[in-house]
């Protein structure tokens, strides 16, 4: 098969193109603008077996470029960072929302595929039980109202168009190749480190976590199996407060409490995000990595790869930590 992964020097991106190059022998083009998410070191392994395209998904010349001859788009190309989405709202709608848009009409165009890769927020956040493909769209954030738009978007190009529009909305991944913005890495850099580590609010927000190369998989089973118009949960097999995830991190560093720092809430928060996968289950897909073993490799992914986040570390970002947090990285 071949595929046009958008933001595939993206983390989650990055690990499908492994997944789908090395498991599946698929012929894969890669369109990314190269943002500070998207780097091609993450793809330092793999560069060498895909077509790469620098551009962005709102460019129509760039989109068109990228998508000749292939069967299929995936499409990971999002701003996705709810803080940032609440500062700088604007990249978000334009990325999220035109760049979608712009996507869409090339796949129907080329009559090919199109898979979009959405996100549990979409739902908001639940008390009890778990969201199904059917629950309310609710979000509560900029990041997470644009991608509600796209989603919704992406379905009314299969009941207007007919196009086959697929969407596979996962929860909070984690793993290799993730920028230090999110928590896992931010936390485990900063145990790294002896810094503090920032906890927003009691810390108790909970969160359904999958490990990414899951995620990818699961996504290939949407894309090789799901049902044209179809929404697809994939949901990972352990729930874990945050503060809970901050403090094995602690352990797995060989650190002790006193670097767990609570600072002020981000506004908008949401509470608890838990996805019901019985759909995706359906189809073949089962989560392989439980959250404990997970972490542990994931911790060890950043211990041995400093070649990867020390350039990430030393330079924009130490200036967007402080603006964040109050406080400089060590």
């Amino acid at each position: 098969m071949k595929l046009l992964v958008c933001g595939g020097a993206g983390f989650i991106g990055s690990n499908f193109v492994r997944i789908r190059v090395r498991e599946h022998g698929d012929d894969v083009v890669v369109l990314d603008k190269l943002t500070y998410a998207g780097r091609r070191e993450n793809l330092h392994d793999v560069i060498d077996d895909v077509r790469f395209v620098h551009g962005a998904i709102e460019d129509p010349s760039a989109v068109a470029d990228a998508i000749d001859g292939v069967d299929a788009v995936v499409n990971f190309a999002a701003e996705t960072h709810v803080d940032r989405s609440i500062a700088e709202p604007d990249a978000f709608v334009t990325t999220n929302g035109q760049g979608t848009y712009v996507l869409l009409e090339a796949a129907r165009k080329a009559g090919v595929r199109y898979v979009q890769v959405s996100t549990d927020e979409v739902y908001g956040s639940i008390e009890e039980g778990s969201f199904t493909e059917t629950s309310p769209l609710q979000p509560s954030s900029p990041y997470s109202a644009t991608k509600t738009g796209a989603d919704l978007l992406v379905l009314s190009y299969f009941h207007t168009y007919g196009l086959e529009t697929l969407i596979a909305r996962g929860s909070n991944n984690y793993g290799p190749y993730q920028y230090p913005e999110k928590l896992i890495p931010l936390m485990v850099l900063n145990a790294l480190h002896g810094d503090k580590l920032p906890v927003y609010g009691d810390g108790m927000q909970v969160r359904n976590w999958l490990y990414v190369t899951d995620f990818g998989r699961g996504i290939g089973h949407v894309l090789e199996q799901g049902a044209a118009g179809e929404v697809y949960n994939v949901g990972g097999p352990d729930e874990c407060p945050n503060i809970e995830v901050v403090k094995r991190i602690v352990s797995a560093t060989g650190n002790d409490d006193s670097l767990i720092e609570y600072v002020t809430d981000r506004p908008g928060h949401d509470r608890r995000y838990s996805l019901s996968s019985e759909k995706l289950r359906g189809l073949g897909w089962e989560a392989r990595v439980h959250f404990a073993e997970g972490l542990q490799q994931t911790v060890d992914w950043y211990r041995e790869n400093t070649w990867w986040w020390e350039p990430i570390r030393s330079g924009d970002y130490r200036e967007y930590y402080e603006r964040q947090y109050g406080r400089a990285l060590g």
